[in-house]
């Protein structure tokens, strides 16, 4: 049984090494198209984007199957839906800001397997520390995306945050969901416990589920994009106990290495316009989300006590591609670049 647990562990890491091989040459391949055209090399990316996606929808669905329930309140009503597939279809536009609590890491896996239930999955922008940045692979990769990175030093990141959003507003044609995490990592015993000692030290009311949100990185987000909702996801991962923490059950190794992933996710939906929140002074926003942050307790609360969330939308599907004809598009840009150079190759020694 070990042997072949090792087998598996292996297998899986030559396919995920193999593939993003793949995507990283393709990302290298797409360079110079910057030297010709802004716009080409945008939808280059974009591209790109839609392969990793595609990447983590198969990990996820070969190694890692789990249902999913997907419920949204009445703000989202019409948005969710399953189609005659099984597959879950969300419609929540094309430009927008999601935030979520952040229980595991494999959290913005979830999320971006949501954009591509939205066909947005080649614009996703992820908010995240900057340690992430220099990974082998995948922090490079993520570069290429044009993620945003922040050292939680404000001085420093206000500029960062200035920049990237600056150009996404430049190009108002393309996708671009922005995804952010306001706690600003995932809750363990130790963060919980940092948590706990602000809530004292500024005598603030906190939650029991989730850390105290940190408002300014969404605030600012919100002032320097320009989009109508903000959607707000609060996720849950059954197998996970009362005061126990996700990571602690789920985290990537355990999830895709060791295909032992969470029995069920589930996710509540809901938005809020753009004019209804408070984006003319800070501190009233800090309110505002930390009220938001108590109705996201309640959530989980109410998670805990029956085991799913309530909600006017309802979907139970799971995480998968619509068609398994689209793993070819992350092979195709190599692909088409080796039968180039074969073509070129026999063409020289046809010449010479």
């Amino acid at each position: 049984m070990l042997l072949h647990d090792i087998n598996t562990i292996s297998d899986h890491i030559l396919y995920l090494f193999t593939v993003n091989s793949v995507l990283c040459s393709a990302q290298l391949l797409g360079l110079p198209i910057r030297l010709f055209s802004k716009s080409w090399f945008h939808a280059y990316v974009d591209y790109t984007k839609q392969n990793f996606g595609l990447l983590l929808t198969t990990a996820t669905q070969w190694w890692a199957p789990t249902p999913v329930h997907v419920v949204g309140d009445q703000s989202v009503s019409g948005l969710i839906k399953r189609a005659k597939d099984g597959t879950l279809e969300t419609n929540f536009g094309e430009r927008l800001v999601v935030l979520a609590n952040h229980q595991i890491d494999a959290d913005w896996l979830y999320m971006w397997w949501i954009a591509y239930t939205g066909k947005s999955h080649g614009g996703v922008y992820i908010i995240l520390k900057e340690s992430l940045k220099n990974v082998p692979f995948l922090g490079w990769g993520m570069q290429y995306f044009k993620f945003i990175f922040l050292s939680r030093k404000w001085d420093k990141d206000e500029a960062r945050m200035r920049s990237a959003l600056t150009n996404i507003n430049n190009e108002p044609d393309w996708p671009a969901w922005v995804l952010i995490f306001p706690e600003g990592t995932n809750i363990t015993e130790n963060t919980k416990k940092r948590s706990h000692e602000y809530a004292e030290k500024f005598n603030l009311s906190e939650p029991e589920h989730l850390l105290l949100p940190r408002a300014r990185g969404l605030y600012f987000t919100l002032k320097n994009f320009d989009v109508p909702y903000l959607y707000d996801c609060t996720v849950a991962y059954e197998g996970v106990p009362r005061n126990g923490y996700g990571q602690d059950y789920f985290s990537l190794p355990i999830i895709y290495c060791q295909g032992r992933p969470p029995r069920a996710v589930h996710m509540h939906w809901r938005r809020f316009h753009r004019s209804t929140i408070p984006l003319d002074d800070e501190s009233e926003f800090e309110r505002w989300l930390l009220k938001r942050w108590h109705e996201k307790d309640e959530l989980l609360e109410s998670y805990y006590v029956n085991g799913h969330f309530d909600g006017d939308e309802h979907v139970d599907t799971e995480v998968r591609l619509k068609r398994m004809s689209e793993i070819l598009k992350m092979y195709a840009v190599p692909a088409a670049a080796v039968l180039c150079a074969n073509i070129a190759w026999k063409l020289w020694n046809i010449l010479s």
